[in-house]
């Protein structure tokens, strides 16, 4: 990949971190422990406010998923190893990348995978 390339993808790596770690921090808030609410009464309303936490959680989880996958991108791409299929060893079609930041598989080996 020709240098100015390298520089696009972590740039937009860095940006992806950025959003994915200011969602995150929003999102911890929302999962804290759930209290009652003393005006509204009855199991529902508890129930509603524990499903809303784990729904939360969850969401939590995936933001903190995500972002250790950026963390590896980033380390790869300052190795020198970022845009190369993890299966075959093959440089990742730039215009992929473009797409999806985290590809680390080619079309033809995702492909193979799938099915």
């Amino acid at each position: 990949m020709v240098n100015h390339e390298v520089e696009k993808l972590r740039e937009g790596l860095q940006a992806l971190r950025l959003q994915l770690g200011e969602e995150l921090r929003a999102g911890l808030e929302a999962g804290a422990t759930v209290q009652l609410d003393q005006s509204r009464v009855g199991r529902l309303s508890r129930m509603d406010a524990m499903q809303a936490q784990a729904m939360s959680q969850e969401v939590s989880r995936r933001l903190q998923t995500r972002l250790r996958q950026i963390e590896s991108a980033l380390a790869r791409l300052q190795a020198g190893e970022y845009g190369y299929c993890n299966e075959c060893g093959e440089l990742i079609d730039p215009r992929r990348l473009e797409i999806d930041l985290l590809a680390t598989r080619c079309i033809s080996c995702a492909s193979k995978n799938e099915f």
